[in-house]
């Protein structure tokens, strides 16, 4: 089963607008084992767990096994991460969607996709915090407001065919934990405004279609600033960014990976040469690569 990854907060957006984007992956195997309960024999990375309830895969799966009332199957679970760790990029959350949805098809697919989601959602808020602007667009696809988690309450956003996402990734690692922990706990009204108009004007900019629009609305007040001090060289990326026409430019989730969106071929590549370029100028090694919006989500994949 693949999950695809996606940007968290797109923006303004905290916790309440996320994307899946096209590209890059986690891929969940999950086979029937004598015994039961969750295995993990290949956790996707070394330095990620194989303890099942350490591993967002894992605690996804048995949640599921749990809802499905399943308690006697066993389960082996071989994870491949096609996600960076810590990278901003939804890992965290494509293995717990990747492991949901690939054991809810082992045992015959008895639960819908909102119970999936409160499966994987399970896993996410023990790592990461309870909010799934991740995982609800990794699940279902595209673009998601989410409105309300209790009761779930998601709004797809139409994406126009011509908007490209450049996600450009400097070698570093930032937890998530680490990074809401500098959030602020109260802001001023002034913000607070500002930043429900940014995610309005986002959104407005999406369903009309008027793309030029992002550069207004791609304006984080909260998030970005705060967390902007633990990204070295993401505000040179920024400003060039910018400088070479990007239609906004911000941290991708937690980061380190940053994003920018563009409306033609030609503009990511400049886009993408830009940015690493600003790392490199700050001796930052970052690799980029450009993607659409994911209008799927998770799906079978079949082995080659």
């Amino acid at each position: 089963m693949f999950a695809p990854g996606g940007i968290g907060n797109v923006g303004p957006g905290l916790d309440i607008l996320g994307c899946a984007v096209t590209g890059a992956g986690d891929t969940v195997r999950a086979t029937r084992s004598a015994s039961a309960g969750i295995r993990i024999d290949a956790p996707g990375h070394p330095d990620l767990p194989c303890d099942p309830e350490l591993h967002t895969s894992a605690i996804a799966a048995a949640s599921v096994l749990r809802m499905a009332g399943a308690h006697d199957v066993g389960v082996t679970l071989n994870v491949v991460k096609g996600l960076p760790l810590a990278g901003g990029q939804g890992g965290s959350s494509a293995s717990a969607v990747a492991g949901a949805v690939a054991v809810n098809a082992m045992i015959g697919n008895p639960l819908g996709r909102v119970d999936l989601l409160r499966a994987a959602l399970s896993a996410e808020e023990r790592v990461a915090g309870r909010h799934i602007d991740n995982l609800a667009p990794c699940l279902f696809g595209g673009m998601l407001l989410i409105r309300s988690i209790e009761p779930l309450d998601l709004v797809s956003i139409p994406v126009p065919d011509a908007l490209r996402i450049v996600l450009v990734h400097p070698r570093q690692q930032l937890r998530t934990a680490e990074a809401r922990g500098v959030l602020p706990s109260l802001i001023p009204r002034e913000t607070a405004l500002a930043q429900a108009s940014a995610v309005a004007g986002l959104v407005a900019a999406f369903c009309s279609g008027d793309l030029p629009a992002l550069r207004r609305a791609v304006d984080d007040r909260i998030a970005e600033p705060a967390r902007a001090p633990l990204l070295p060289g993401f505000d040179a990326a920024k400003r060039a960014a910018l400088d070479a026409g990007a239609l906004g430019c911000s941290i991708s989730g937690a980061g380190p990976t940053v994003f920018a969106f563009a409306d033609s071929d030609a503009l990511a590549d400049a886009l993408s040469r830009a940015m690493c370029s600003a790392y490199a100028a700050a001796g930052i090694v970052a690799t980029a690569r450009i993607a659409r919006v994911d209008p799927v989500g998770a799906r079978v994949v079949v082995a080659a």
